[in-house]
C-alpha cells in the first residue's frame, strides 16, 4: 500500500533551498561543538510555545539558523528529537530534586521534593507531558534519565526518620508510590486553575506525609 505524501513528509521534512538556508544562517550564529545542546534549547522553546505540532526538524533548523542537514546529523526524525527532549527533561528534574533533597529538613524530604517536583511540572507543562508520554517509555536514553531522577527521590525518602528502619525493598516501594502519586497529582494540577491547583497540591502533600511521613 502506498503512503500519502503527508505521511512521508511527517517522517522527514523536505530540505530548505540554499536561499532559505543562507538566510537562516545569517539570523543566528551557533557553535558547532555545542550544536546538539543548542538544538535542544531551541526545540524546548518551540515545544512550550506551540506544542508538539510546532516541533519539526525543518522548523527547528530555520529557528536555529542552520542547514537542515545539521539537524538530521543529530536527530534523524521528530521522534528522536522528542526523545532527546524527554531525556533532558528528566535530567533537569533530577538536578532539581537533588537540590531539594540537599536543602530539605531531615523530617520533611517528601514535602520538599514534592514541592520541587510540582514546580518543575508547572513551569514547563509541555515538556513534562512529553516526558511521560507512552511513546517515550521504550527509549533507552529516556529510561536511563528517568531512573536517575527516581533514584534521587528514593535516596531522599530513605533518609526520612520514618523510613530508616525499613529495608531497601520497602523503601523502593514507598518511593514508587510517592513518584506515581506525584505524577498523577502534577497532571491534575496542570488541568486546574492556579488557586485550585495550589489547594490540590497541598492536599496531596499532606496525604503523602500522613502515609509515609513521620510516625
Amino acid at each position: 500500500m502506498s503512503r500519502s505524501l503527508d505521511a512521508v513528509a511527517d517522517q522527514r521534512e523536505a530540505p530548505m533551498s540554499w536561499a532559505e538556508t543562507d538566510s537562516a544562517r545569517s539570523r543566528r550564529p551557533y557553535h558547532v561543538g555545542n550544536l546538539r545542546a543548542q538544538l535542544l534549547d531551541e526545540a524546548r522553546a518551540l515545544l512550550e510555545s506551540g506544542g508538539r505540532a510546532e516541533l519539526n526538524l525543518r522548523g527547528l533548523a530555520a529557528r536555529a539558523g542552520i542547514a537542515p542537514g545539521s539537524v538530521y546529523h543529530h536527530y534523524a526524525s521528530k521522534a528522536a528529537l522528542m526523545a532527546g527532549l524527554a531525556a533532558v527533561g528528566f535530567r533537569d528534574l533530577e538536578a532539581i530534586l537533588k537540590d531539594a533533597a540537599a536543602t530539605a529538613p531531615q523530617a520533611t524530604p517528601i514535602r520538599t521534593c514534592a514541592l520541587a517536583y510540582f514546580a518543575f511540572a508547572r513551569s514547563q507543562p509541555a515538556l513534562y507531558d512529553l516526558m511521560f508520554d507512552a511513546a517515550m517509555m521504550g527509549d533507552r536514553e529516556v529510561a536511563a534519565a528517568r531512573n536517575s531522577a527516581f533514584a534521587v527521590l528514593e535516596a531522599a525518602i530513605s533518609q526520612s526518620p520514618s523510613q530508616q528502619s525499613r529495608d531497601e525493598g520497602t523503601i523502593h516501594k514507598v518511593a514508587l508510590a510517592v513518584w506515581a502519586c506525584g505524577h498523577g497529582a502534577a497532571a491534575l494540577t496542570l488541568a486546574e486553575g492556579t488557586a485550585a491547583a495550589d489547594t490540590l497540591m497541598e492536599d496531596v502533600i499532606q496525604g503523602l506525609e500522613a502515609l509515609f511521613g513521620r510516625r
